[in-house]
């Protein structure tokens, strides 16, 4: 499987330290975000895109259910709750969680846990995260995320470009970049999401901006605050 990308929500010292030192002994593991409190998750979750989220249930002032809700189920990763209470676990698998730990958890069992997540998340990309449905009129378009060029935001949709042709969809770019693989997809602006495997080349300016010229021509510009992680998934030297 390729690099997993995780977040850790737990607001007990003790168990956010194991469930990291657990994970770094993944070398195809990287934790792209740990936070103590569940307002704090809510926003990286938002801003860092992972594949995993190791969710602590019981949090002051927003708990991981509500942590949840206000991400929102349907743009929510997929989640391995951290629970100290066995009766959560019912209501877990109701939201529908992938597994979940119960403190103090064993060595044995957080690997057993993040075996079967690993099963589970590539079920997921098999059978969902590689298309998407595009509504045209009264019929329906299925869209290999292989044929994509890139997306553009629209108001509160979205024009995906896929060849010579765009697609309008009723979708926030958000929605759609939850959906895409961020190792083969990647925002260079507010309103521009790309595939790299569409991109022909990257200019830097005098004045100090920085454009990507994708293979069909389109030229678009690149934020300062997305460049440096754009300059890395390209691997194009600094």
């Amino acid at each position: 499987m390729p690099e997993l990308r995780v977040i850790v929500v737990e607001d007990e010292p003790a168990p956010r330290r194991l469930l990291i030192k657990l994970l770094s002994a993944h070398a195809d593991v990287r934790v792209v975000g740990t936070c103590a409190h569940g307002r704090e998750a809510v926003s990286m979750i938002r801003q860092a895109p992972a594949d995993l989220v190791f969710l602590d249930v019981k949090m002051p002032e927003l708990d991981g259910f509500g942590v949840i809700e206000a991400v929102g189920a349907e743009l929510m990763p997929p989640v391995v709750f951290v629970t100290a209470f066995d009766d959560f676990a019912v209501r877990a698998f109701d939201v529908p969680a992938l597994d979940y730990l119960v403190k103090p958890f064993s060595d044995a069992r957080f690997e057993a846990t993040l075996q079967r997540a690993r099963r589970r998340l590539v079920e997921l990309g098999a059978a969902g995260r590689a298309r998407l449905v595009v509504k045209l009129g009264t019929r329906c378009l299925v869209v290999s995320t292989d044929e994509i060029d890139w997306i553009e935001a629209q108001d509160y949709c979205a024009l995906i470009h896929v060849g010579g042709a765009a697609h309008l969809v009723r979708q926030s770019m958000h929605s759609l970049e939850a959906r895409l693989d961020a190792r083969r997809f990647a925002r260079v602006n507010r309103s521009s999401i790309v595939n790299l495997d569409r991109v022909s080349r990257l200019d830097r300016r005098s004045d100090g901006s920085m454009t990507i010229t994708l293979k069909g021509g389109a030229v678009l510009p690149i934020s300062r605050r997305r460049r440096d992680r754009l300059v890395r998934l390209l691997g194009e030297p600094g």
